[in-house]
């Protein structure tokens, strides 16, 4: 008897032991779990096992219209931002400053191109429509009077020239009616049409609000590229336009220098820039949808056009703005 119960007491002893072990096994295995693990290294299963969260990917369409002046601007913006946002769709038109406020205020385009700030009557338009906006300045342009290759005898011309031989009621037929030294062959002249930022610009600088005239001497187009084939096509003719056509077209163009009171002065980014290109130096503009702005894909293309604008100004022909202009300018989107 005595024997048989000292087994059974040993064999209890024995399970007790091999059960405290495997209980203490278990707890030192509990307290690696998310502390340490192979060598020290944290471990975090919730964290593990977490999905990555991926950034929102744009899509939709941003509508653009307006002047032909700021197009090459837009369109090179529009080309960039899709190669980082493809599915986003930027069509740009060219119906014109004017034109383009017409579709703006009617809620038609989120974004506005503009080579003039907006008029009174077309603000008015848009405060009538419930449509707030928002206006950068994106780049300088030099509005650029330009004649034919072919032309040998333009060597610059004055303000007081240009408004007689462009104004409302002008009798001005031949070169010779400007200066007497020039030929007595007939003027032959392009111009932007009523719609456009750059037709309005002219007729204030130069005109001094007086009209463009309208007859047979003259050829209107809000085609740009339109109003280049006319005058490099012309011996006698002369148009004027933005100084990226220009630029784009100097092999079949010349540029006129032009006389504004402190001798005659040549468009070239230096003098555009510092304004001695005087009076036709100016800003260019484009106008934000604020209710579209709420659109992310908008928004960003809004931020990306600005805080790139700069750079791409110089390729397309135009002059950027000081760095701490367009700081201001993003400020205004943020």
């Amino acid at each position: 008897m005595f024997k048989g119960k000292k087994k059974v007491v040993v064999t209890l002893m024995m399970s007790m032991l091999i059960v405290f072990a495997a209980a203490c096994g278990n707890n030192a295995n509990s307290g690696n779990n998310g502390s340490e693990n192979n060598g020290g290294a944290a471990t975090n299963n919730t964290a593990t096992n977490a999905p990555t969260e991926e950034a929102v990917k744009l899509s939709g369409e941003i509508k653009i219209d307006g002047s032909s002046t700021v197009f090459p601007l837009t369109e090179a913006a529009a080309e960039e931002f899709n190669k980082e946002h493809s599915d986003v769709r930027v069509p740009v038109g060219v119906s014109g400053t004017g034109g383009g406020f017409k579709q703006f205020c009617a809620g038609e385009i989120a974004i506005a191109d503009a080579s003039r700030p907006i008029k009174d009557e077309e603000a008015t338009a848009c405060k009538d429509a419930a449509i707030e906006y928002t206006e950068l300045s994106v780049a300088f342009d030099g509005l650029s009077v330009v004649v034919s290759k072919e032309n040998d005898f333009v060597d610059h011309l004055t303000v007081e020239e240009l408004n007689k031989i462009f104004t409302t009621g002008s009798t001005v037929a031949t070169w010779k009616d400007v200066r007497d030294t020039w030929p007595a062959e007939p003027i032959v002249m392009f111009s932007p049409g009523a719609d456009s930022g750059t037709y309005d610009y002219f007729n204030e600088a130069i005109l001094e609000k007086a009209g463009i005239r309208n007859d047979k001497a003259i050829s209107f187009s809000e085609d740009d590229n339109a109003l280049v084939q006319g005058v490099a096509g012309s011996k006698y003719g002369i148009g004027y336009f933005g100084f990226a056509y220009f630029e784009e077209n100097a092999d079949k163009l010349k540029v006129v220098p032009v006389d504004g009171g402190s001798g005659p002065i040549e468009p070239t980014y230096d003098t555009i820039k510092d304004g001695t290109y005087a009076p036709l130096s100016r800003p260019l503009y484009i106008y934000l949808n604020n209710k579209e702005l709420e659109r992310p894909e908008v928004k960003e293309f809004a931020k990306f056009y600005i805080e790139n604008i700069g750079a791409l100004a110089g390729e397309v022909g135009y002059v950027s703005l000081p760095d701490e202009q367009y700081a201001t300018e993003a400020a205004k989107i943020q």
